[in-house]
C-alpha cells in the first residue's frame, strides 16, 4: 500500500521531466515497449491469411502452430495503445511490418514470416498485418498521445528467394570464402576467368561494381521460375547485388558475406545497394514520420554501409522535423562483451546499440545469483562507447527478447530450486534495475503479464490475445492464475503495476534519465548493489539499493558527505545518514529501494 501511495503522490505532485513535445524528447527520456504485431492483438480477423487462399503452407496462417501467423495486426496494436501507455511506455518498437515471403523452409521444416524478417517488398506493409494506411493510423495515434514509434528494419538480407544450382536439398550450402572462390574465377581459383576489370569489393565505386556482371564465382545462383520479380523494389531481383557465397559459419569473413540461415545476403559494399536502402528506409521517414530505427543483424553488414546510411537517415529525419531520431543496432551476443558492442559505435558509427551486456550482467547477478561485481564492471565499461558514459545513456537496455528468451525463463533455468514466489521476486528485482539504471528501458511485450516461455526464438513469442498454441498454453505464468489461452492485458498484474509505478518514478526524476552513474557498493557474492544516479545540471541525486541475495542484507554505504536526508521514492529508505558520508541500508531478500538524496 505504501508503494501505491508513493506512486499516486508522484502522479499528483510533479510533471514528468520528459519533454512534452515527443519530437524534442531525447532517447534517454523514453521507456520502450517492444511488440511483434502478429502476437499482440488481432484487430481485424479478415486479414489473418494475408489475402491468400489455401492451406497454411500457402497463407502462412495457423494459429495452433508456434512458427506460423496467428492473426495479430496493426489495428490490434493501435486499439491497445492506451494499455501500453498506462504501462508507462513512451515509445513503441514495432517488429518488422514489411511484406514477407509467407512461408519458407525445406519440406517438413516450413515456417512462416510472422516475425517480419523475411522481406520481399520493402515498400508496403505485410497484408497479414494490414495496410500502409493502417501503419499511418498507428503512428498518428501514437503521436497524438506523445508516444514515439520505432521501426524494426533490415538491410543485411531479404527473404530466401535466390537458390544455388549446387545446393540440392540433401546437400549443404556451405560458405565459400573469397580466397578459394575469388570474384575473378567461376567456381574456384582454377575456374574460367570472369568479371574482367573488377577491382574487388573494397573499391566501392559505381564504375568498379559495374564490372561485376557474373555472380557465379562461388555458386551458380538462380531465381526459381515465377520468382524472377518476387522482390520490390525491382532492383532487389538483380543477383549481382548479393554475396551468393552460401550460409554463414558465424566467424571470419562469413559474418559479413554469408547468408543468414539461407536468407539472401545483400552486397552492402555495392553503391547501388547503399543508395537503394537509403531510399527505401528514407521514404518510410518521409511518408510516416517515424521516430527511429532498430537495425536487425547490424553486425553482419560492413561498416562503410552504416557510415553512409546513418547520416542519410538522420538528415531525412531532420528534414521532417524529427530532431532526435533514435537509431540503435542489434549486435547480438550471449556473452558479457561491452567491447563488441562499443566497437559498433566506434567503427560502424552507429549512434547506439541494444545493450546485450546489460542483459547478460543482470541475468548473472539476479537470475543466476552470481556476484554483483559484474554490474559494476558494466558501468565502468561505458567508457568504451563512442561518446563514453553520455552515449551509454542512450543504449536501449533489456532483460530478454524474442530471440534469446524471456528473463523469467532464465530465472527458471538458472535458479532451478526457486519456487514461484522467489521467481517472481527475482523478475521484479530485475525490472527495478531495468527501470532505474542507465540506458533506455525496453520492455518485451508479455513480460508485464508474467509470461514464461520454454526457451528462445519461437518459444518466446507467445500471444497476448487468446492463444491456440498448446506449448504456450501449458506454461505456468508468474504472478497470475491465467494462461496464454486467455487474453492477457491485465492491468492489475503485479508486474504490470510494478513496471507502471517504476516508469512513473523514472520519468519524474531527471537523475534517473540523465544522471551519471556512481557505483556505491558491489561485491563478489550475491547481496548489496548500490548506485547513485546524479544529474548535476539539475541538482538531483537518486540512490538505488538492490539486494540480489535470498537473505536480508544490512550494510553501511558510502555516499556524498553533503547528503543530509533521504526520502523514499519506492521501498523502505533510510531517512538520514548515520554519519556524514555514510548511510545504513537494510533490505529484505531480493528487495530494492529508490531514495532521493538531499544535500545541505
Amino acid at each position: 500500500m505504501r508503494r501505491w501511495l508513493i506512486a499516486a503522490a508522484l502522479c499528483l505532485a510533479g510533471a514528468p521531466v520528459l519533454a512534452q513535445d515527443y519530437r524534442t524528447r531525447p532517447p534517454e527520456e523514453d521507456v520502450i515497449y517492444f511488440v511483434l504485431p502478429d502476437r499482440f492483438e488481432n484487430g481485424d480477423p479478415s486479414n489473418d491469411r494475408g489475402g491468400l487462399s489455401g492451406g497454411r503452407l500457402v497463407t502462412g496462417f495457423d494459429p495452433t502452430a508456434k512458427g506460423f501467423y496467428h492473426g495479430g495486426d496493426l489495428k490490434g496494436l493501435t486499439a491497445r495503445l492506451d494499455y501500453i501507455q498506462r504501462l508507462g511506455a513512451t515509445a513503441i518498437w514495432v517488429g518488422p511490418i514489411f511484406k514477407n515471403k509467407p512461408v519458407q523452409g525445406a519440406p517438413g521444416q516450413e515456417s512462416a514470416g510472422y516475425h517480419g524478417y523475411w522481406i520481399t517488398d520493402f515498400t508496403q506493409v505485410d497484408p497479414h498485418f494490414g495496410t500502409n494506411a493502417d501503419f499511418k493510423a498507428l503512428v498518428d495515434a501514437a503521436h497524438a498521445r506523445g508516444m514515439k514509434v520505432y521501426m524494426d528494419i533490415i538491410a543485411n538480407h531479404t527473404a530466401d528467394v535466390i537458390k544455388y544450382r549446387e545446393c540440392i536439398p540433401d546437400r549443404n550450402c556451405a560458405y565459400r570464402p573469397k580466397a578459394d572462390y575469388p570474384f575473378s574465377r567461376r567456381g574456384g581459383v582454377s575456374g574460367v576467368s570472369i568479371n574482367p576489370g573488377f577491382g574487388g569489393d573494397a573499391v566501392r565505386t559505381t564504375n568498379n561494381f559495374a564490372t561485376l556482371i557474373d555472380p557465379t564465382f562461388a555458386y551458380t545462383p538462380y531465381l526459381p521460375t515465377g520468382e524472377e520479380h518476387a522482390k520490390t523494389p525491382d532492383w532487389l531481383n538483380d543477383m549481382t547485388l548479393y554475396h551468393n557465397r552460401g550460409d554463414s559459419v558465424w566467424v571470419g569473413e562469413s559474418v559479413i558475406y554469408g547468408d543468414f540461415s539461407g536468407l539472401d545476403d545483400l552486397a552492402t559494399e555495392n553503391p547501388k545497394v547503399v543508395a537503394g536502402m537509403i531510399e527505401i528506409f528514407g521514404s518510410w521517414i518521409d511518408q510516416f514520420g517515424v521516430d527511429g530505427f532498430r537495425i536487425d543483424t547490424a553486425k553482419h553488414v560492413n561498416p562503410e554501409f552504416w557510415q553512409a546510411f546513418v547520416p542519410a537517415m538522420q538528415a531525412r529525419a531532420r528534414a521532417k522535423g524529427i530532431t532526435n531520431f533514435h537509431i540503435f543496432g542489434e549486435v547480438a551476443t550471449g556473452e558479457f562483451d561491452p567491447a563488441l558492442l562499443a566497437r559498433s559505435t566506434r567503427v560502424d558509427k552507429l549512434p547506439a546499440v541494444l545493450d546485450f551486456a546489460f542483459a547478460v550482467s543482470v541475468a548473472k547477478a539476479v537470475a543466476e545469483g552470481k556476484g554483483t561485481g559484474i554490474l559494476a564492471e558494466l558501468f565502468a565499461d561505458d567508457a568504451l562507447y563512442e561518446g563514453g558514459a553520455d552515449a551509454a545513456r542512450t543504449l536501449p537496455t533489456f532483460l530478454g527478447n524474442h530471440d534469446a528468451g524471456r528473463f523469467s525463463t532464465f530465472v527458471r533455468q538458472l535458479s532451478p530450486k526457486a519456487d514461484a514466489v522467489e521467481q517472481l521476486a527475482r523478475v521484479k528485482l530485475a525490472h527495478a534495475m531495468l527501470l532505474t539504471l542507465r540506458g533506455v528501458p525496453t520492455i518485451y511485450s508479455g513480460d508485464e503479464q508474467g509470461f514464461v516461455g520454454d526457451g528462445g526464438d519461437q518459444d518466446a513469442r507467445e500471444d497476448m490475445f487468446p492463444s491456440k498454441v498448446a506449448i504456450y498454453n501449458d506454461n505456468a505464468l508468474l504472478g497470475t492464475k491465467a494462461t496464454t489461452a486467455q487474453s492477457n492485458f491485465d492491468e492489475q498484474h503485479p508486474l504490470f503495476r510494478l513496471i507502471a509505478d517504476l516508469a512513473r518514478v523514472r520519468l519524474t526524476h531527471s537523475a534517473l534519465t540523465h544522471g551519471r552513474t556512481v557505483v556505491r557498493a558491489a561485491g563478489t557474492e550475491p547481496g548489496l548493489f548500490a548506485v547513485s544516479r546524479i544529474d548535476s545540471a539539475r541538482g538531483e541525486e537518486v540512490l538505488l539499493f538492490f539486494n540480489t541475495s535470498t537473505k536480508p542484507v544490512s550494510a553501511n554505504v558510502a555516499i556524498d558527505p553533503t547528503t543530509v536526508r533521504l526520502s523514499a521514492l519506492y521501498g523502505a529508505c533510510p531517512t538520514a545518514p548515520v554519519a556524514p558520508g555514510s548511510v545504513a541500508v537494510a533490505l529484505a531478500p531480493l528487495d530494492f529501494a529508490i531514495c532521493k538524496a538531499e544535500a545541505r
